[in-house]
């Protein structure tokens, strides 16, 4: 343990002004949601074509295998460089994990079989699972506290853009009118490799957290970060920044132990590690289970043309992207509490009705497609502000390990056997897929009524104040 530091840092940090500096800021980190968008519609999106005899030969239960594979990539991902972004910074593990990805999904493009495919999806998994801790303390920690709850959402819910992007890039690459199917998918992976390449020259623009500095005891060169950051900002017209009159007082320490981290998460805070847990879970479900096998369910149940599935998941997408950006900004005004229940339960209400229509027979291909775009619309925001929780209510020290865990217990319960699961019901029955859905349902009223009861009035509030740092 090194001397007490007295800091003003997360001080200077919350009373920045929006400028290019953090627009640039999120560009270069909320980008990766872009990439794992269009990663997880366009599997969705070629499940059909992979179950040709002149592409790969899956069945309906290999392509749910291999999402499954994907997502426990992703869980592992996330447990390994959570720890390593708590350890060694949040610039050196979103680095790191960008290039995994990079690897994985370009491997991806030039699969021969169904155990290749899976192996790679597992590659690109660990390398997404580890971006997920990594770019969300980062972005918690460097945009200010009255913007956050709005900014977050969005960076998540960025990944529908990429959703779009995937289903865009099925219609073209899947029709058969440009390239050959078995081509068509190939390329897809590798443009999102191609793609992640220029994410990584662009982050090199992207300081270190000072909040994390300045805890490990490198207090001179958080300064240095905070002052340089001052100074982008006022070259880009943020002008004179009103004084700060809040210091902490901390006792720095180069690591962290595992034995300090979960008594806090299990003891005081263990009524928020319950509240996060129910989030994540009924969140991974609910996704997981719709577009891993949403192209599936076209096909099978409503004899959609394979070529034509991109063009039902592509409004979806959309939906599901204008929901954090329409709804993000009422997350900082009304509050985070009242709006985390409300849109995990009005979805898990929409989503029970649509449960017993689709049980019943009453939908088209496009009436089902137009269910989906209201309950998502409204279950994109509740599954970013799950993200957003559980960045934001634990300490800093324990952050980026926080937000893995709970990502990585949320998913292996929710998300980890939905899309297997799915695939199951599909094979047996389209009929029996309904009972899925009624279940996703009851997740989200689930989560609703815990948030209900044990959110935290996050709202314009700095991370310090929602959860005192271990080393205070």
């Amino acid at each position: 343990m090194q001397a007490t530091i007295e800091t003003d840092i997360p001080a200077r940090l919350d009373r920045l002004p929006w400028s290019r500096f953090h627009l640039l800021l999120v560009v270069a980190l909320g980008v990766t949601w872009v990439l794992d968008g269009l990663e997880v519609t366009l599997v969705g999106s070629i499940g059909p074509i992979l179950q040709d005899k002149r592409t790969l030969g899956l069945s309906p239960q290999d392509i749910g295998l291999a999402a499954s594979a994907y997502v426990a990539g992703a869980v592992i991902g996330a447990l390994v460089f959570g720890w390593l972004t708590d350890r060694f910074g949040r610039r050196m593990i979103f680095n790191v994990t960008l290039g995994v990805y990079v690897a994985g999904v370009l491997a991806t493009a030039c699969s021969w079989n169904l155990w290749a495919f899976i192996a790679f999806r597992v590659l690109t998994g660990l390398g997404i699972g580890g971006e997920y801790a990594a770019i969300n303390s980062a972005i918690d920690e460097l945009i200010p506290a009255r913007l956050r709850g709005r900014i977050d959402l969005i960076v998540n819910g960025s990944y529908w853009g990429g959703a779009a992007l995937g289903a865009a890039a099925s219609l073209l690459l899947l029709g058969g009118t440009l390239v050959a199917p078995d081509l068509g998918w190939r390329l897809g992976f590798a443009t999102g490799g191609i793609l992640g390449l220029f994410v990584l020259v662009l982050r090199r623009f992207v300081p270190e957290s000072p909040r994390w500095l300045v805890t490990h005891g490198r207090e001179q060169e958080a300064e240095e970060t905070v002052a340089d950051m001052e100074r982008h900002v006022r070259d880009s017209g943020g002008g004179d920044f009103p004084p700060v009159d809040k210091k902490l007082t901390i006792h720095p320490r180069k690591v962290f132990g595992f034995g300090l981290i979960f008594r806090a998460m299990l003891g005081k805070y263990r009524g928020r590690a319950f509240l996060v847990l129910a989030l994540m879970v009924a969140q991974a479900f609910l996704f997981n289970a719709v577009f891993f096998t949403y192209g599936l369910v076209l096909t099978k149940a409503y004899h959609i043309a394979d070529s034509s599935v991109g063009a039902y998941i592509l409004p979806l997408a959309l939906g599901n992207l204008l929901g954090p950006i329409l709804l993000g900004h009422f997350f900082d005004t009304v509050g985070r509490k009242r709006m985390i229940a409300g849109t995990y339960g009005l979805a898990g209400v929409l989503l029970a009705a649509t449960a017993w229509a689709f049980h019943a027979g009453l939908f088209t291909a496009t009436t089902q497609t137009a269910a989906w775009i209201a309950i998502f619309f409204t279950a994109s925001a509740a599954a970013s502000s799950a993200y957003l929780t559980a960045s934001e209510i634990f300490p800093l020290e324990a952050r980026a390990l926080a937000i893995a865990v709970f990502y990585a217990l949320g998913t292996l319960i929710g998300g980890v056997g939905a899309p297997f699961l799915f695939g199951w019901l599909i094979g047996a029955g389209v009929g029996a897929v309904a009972w899925g859905y009624g279940a996703a349902a009851v997740l989200m009223l689930g989560a609703a009524v815990t948030e209900a009861f044990l959110g935290v009035d996050a709202e314009g509030k700095s991370l310090e104040a929602i959860a005192e740092p271990l080393s205070a």
